[in-house]
């Protein structure tokens, strides 16, 4: 539905006929985290998460998965040593 409440005129996961149903019926501010995301909004009241109405609990344990700001370094695999080859290697 449509927000009618702090991101007027915007769709919103968490409007119902009644009104807000989130956590305390409003939506938060982006957290410093957040700034250069591409999620977030300004709005008259200031800037909101376009996909999270609280965004500091996307940043409490780590990395939001939603930030497009952030690039996760790619992981190189680890290679299996075999113990017998590798002390045959270190005897030469």
């Amino acid at each position: 539905m449509i927000c009618q409440t702090i991101r007027k005129g915007r769709e919103c996961a968490f409007m119902s006929a009644k009104g807000c149903t989130y956590n305390g019926g409003l939506c938060h501010e982006i957290v410093e985290a957040c700034q250069g995301c591409n999620r977030a909004t300004q709005v008259e009241s200031g800037w909101y998460c376009g996909s999270c109405p609280e965004p500091a609990v996307k940043w409490k344990n780590g990395n939001c998965n939603l930030a497009t700001h952030i690039v996760a370094a790619p992981v190189a695999p680890k290679t299996k040593v075999n113990p017998l080859k590798a002390s045959k290697r270190a005897m030469q």
